[in-house]
């Protein structure tokens, strides 16, 4: 009885070794297809967004403004505007971002009530990083556009410094303005940032940290020389996944900014603005087929400004990423 079952292991044994193989190579095909399909797909709306709109992008294009006549389009002030939010959503979100990871990964306490608020907190950035982006947008009109009401009125603010025609005036509460739309970005961006910075510190090995313990450097020299160096590369990877979500973003501007039709650029960061989502958006909603066209075309600028920032972002990220020794 024993050989007989001995004789069905053996032969089982192989069987089974071959059904493991095949399961591995219908996995591998089905990944290598998935992979493939997609890429299809994205290289065919390209393709296809970009022979819509070719026929339109001209160097007119990116210095006129909006217009009624699809012929005489341009999206000039929504370029501006979409790179000036970028650029106050980035400068704010990736430095308060860096910060709270570092805090929260490199400075856990030690006492029993601090840990479990320190878990709260974890745990409260984790799940905002899942709320879609509208609910930032009606956040950042009360926070930012209202000030909560306590700085006056937008007709009325409570405080200001220089003219609404200088290109240095700030107001309380802060407006419907350029600030608003880069604060509010900052919202939506910012969990991703933390949680990515966070992956990125927490992959540094412990042993960096135990040198320099050993050779008697403070918490603060061990992250400032040994372990955000090395979790930089993670940092400006996670930061250019915000940036390429934050640029695309138009639920929370729209909320905002409330008008697109704007065809004037903004002077200074409490003044209207509109961005190209929104005007791509305006666009391809019209039901005149020109304007399709005129979308298609703002659609390219919108990925070229994209890579644009993802290239300035990679190179940061080789200029000042070091390998570990």
């Amino acid at each position: 009885m024993s050989a007989e079952a001995d004789g069905m292991g053996m032969q089982g044994r192989p069987r089974s070794k071959w059904r493991r193989r095949m399961m591995d190579r219908l996995f591998l095909v089905g990944c290598v297809c998935a992979a493939v399909g997609s890429i299809a797909i994205l290289v065919t709306l390209l393709a296809s967004i970009a022979r819509t709109g070719m026929t339109h992008l001209d160097l007119e294009f990116l210095r006129r403004g909006p217009s009624r006549k699809p012929e005489n389009a341009g999206i000039y002030p929504a370029m501006i505007g979409s790179i000036m939010i970028c650029a106050v959503c980035a400068v704010t979100a990736i430095p308060i971002g860096v910060a709270t990871a570092i805090f929260l990964e490199e400075f856990k306490p030690r006492h029993r009530l601090l840990r479990r608020i320190h878990g709260f907190i974890q745990l409260n950035i984790t799940n905002l990083a899942g709320v879609p982006s509208v609910v930032y947008g009606i956040l950042a009109m009360t926070a930012f556009v209202q000030a909560f009401g306590v700085f006056g009125s937008l007709n009325e603010p409570a405080w200001s410094f220089g003219t609404a025609d200088a290109w240095y005036y700030v107001r309380l509460p802060f407006g419907r303005g350029v600030i608003s739309g880069g604060l509010a970005l900052m919202l939506v961006v910012l969990p991703i940032i933390i949680i990515s910075a966070q992956e990125s510190l927490r992959a540094v090995p412990d042993s960096l940290r135990q040198g320099a313990a050993a050779l008697g450097a403070t918490p603060w020299q061990t992250v400032r020389r040994m372990t955000l160096p090395r979790a930089v590369p993670g940092i400006m990877t996670g930061t250019i996944l915000a940036m390429s979500r934050a640029i695309g973003e138009a639920a929370p501007i729209l909320i905002i900014a409330g008008i697109v039709f704007i065809r004037y650029t903004p002077a200074h960061l409490m003044d209207d603005f509109t961005a190209m989502p929104l005007q791509i958006f305006n666009w391809a909603g019209r039901p005149n087929e020109q304007f399709h066209r005129v979308a298609a075309a703002g659609i390219i600028v919108l990925l070229v400004i994209l890579l644009a920032f993802n290239a300035v972002a990679v190179f940061i990220r080789h200029k000042f990423g070091k390998p570990h020794s």
